[in-house]
């Protein structure tokens, strides 16, 4: 029982420590919770019993089908990879066509894993639907991508109040001072400043299912979500 107890001991100590290097290197971690794939097709409003207007984003969410599963055993860790949004063979290079030939859904244009507890409810080709995760009244976690708005100033890109509007001012929407000359010499870094915006990947947390409809593939959720019309998005279960 002590070897058992070591050993298991040993084996949390090396995940933990693994996570610390790669947060320490700015590395992407997996997060460690199952969920599935979406699009975002757009918002519109329902009304509530006392007739109040509400805000919700319809998404598109899966069918997604399961390509491959990934075991500890072999790579270290328990996880899924999933396909959404079906795409024509002819369009698949030779490397997608016989990774994508196992699961026999053919090819499709979007991939991801995601972490599981347990990879015995899962097989290759299997169809996961909205109504295998999730329920009306579910707290969810939608990833996606925001919208690119290119190379914008600091009053866009940062909410800076700009300068005065006068006649003569010749201070508008400039940034103004960004450091100090004596000491230290140089800009601060995270300094707010001009320059891309947009195009990140953004988590809206807690968002709350107000609809599903499984024979649609279609979930309603409250208030807006991450990116354009038509981008895809990530659904994780809390």
């Amino acid at each position: 029982m002590e070897i058992v107890a070591l050993t298991v001991a040993h084996m949390v100590l090396g995940e933990a420590l693994v996570f610390v290097k790669r947060k320490a290197f700015g590395l992407k971690i997996m997060p460690n919770t199952i969920g599935m794939l979406g699009k975002k097709l757009g918002m519109t409003r329902v009304y509530s019993e006392v007739g109040s207007a509400m805000g919700v984003t319809v998404i598109e969410a899966g069918p997604c089908v399961v390509l491959q599963i990934k075991t500890k055993e072999k790579e270290g860790y328990n996880a899924i990879q999933v396909g959404f949004g079906s795409k024509k063979e002819s369009r698949l290079n030779k490397p997608m066509t016989g990774h994508a030939k196992a699961a026999g859904k053919g090819g499709f244009y979007n991939i991801k894993e995601f972490r599981v507890h347990d990879i015995d409810q899962y097989e290759v080709g299997q169809e996961i639907s909205v109504s295998d995760f999730f329920k009306v009244g579910d707290l969810v976690d939608i990833s996606g991508k925001t919208k690119g708005r290119g190379f914008q100033g600091v009053m866009k890109r940062h909410g800076f109040k700009g300068g005065r509007k006068t006649h003569g001012s010749m201070h508008h929407r400039a940034p103004g001072s960004i450091g100090c000359s004596a000491w230290p010499s140089r800009v601060i870094k995270g300094k707010k400043l001009p320059g891309h915006m947009g195009n990140a990947l953004i988590t809206k947390k807690n968002v709350t299912i107000l609809d599903i409809r499984p024979e649609d593939n279609v979930m309603v959720v409250k208030g807006s979500v991450p990116g354009a019309k038509e981008g895809l998005l990530q659904i994780y279960v809390k």
